[in-house]
């Protein structure tokens, strides 16, 4: 379902997004294909850092099983 909505933008960028726009049925149609990308870009990032805040939350344990690992590799 789609909403009507005012939204203020900066005329420089209203004029990029207006001939980039040939590419899309109209400048909504562009802006709402804009909006979903940086809404999965933002997603992905903040995907992302909490994957690496686990991954350094338990970057000891994984440093020692790694050692402990290699203990067990015969040597060449």
């Amino acid at each position: 379902m789609k909403i009507r909505t005012s939204v203020a933008v900066d005329k420089a960028l209203l004029e990029k997004a207006g001939k980039l726009s040939r590419r899309y049925r109209n400048r909504s149609e562009l802006m709402e294909a804009a909006l979903r990308a940086y809404l999965a870009r933002i997603t992905r990032q903040e995907k992302k850092a909490k994957d690496l805040e686990i991954i350094n939350r338990r970057a000891a344990d994984l440093n020692e099983e790694a050692l402990d690992v290699l203990d067990y590799q015969v040597a060449l």
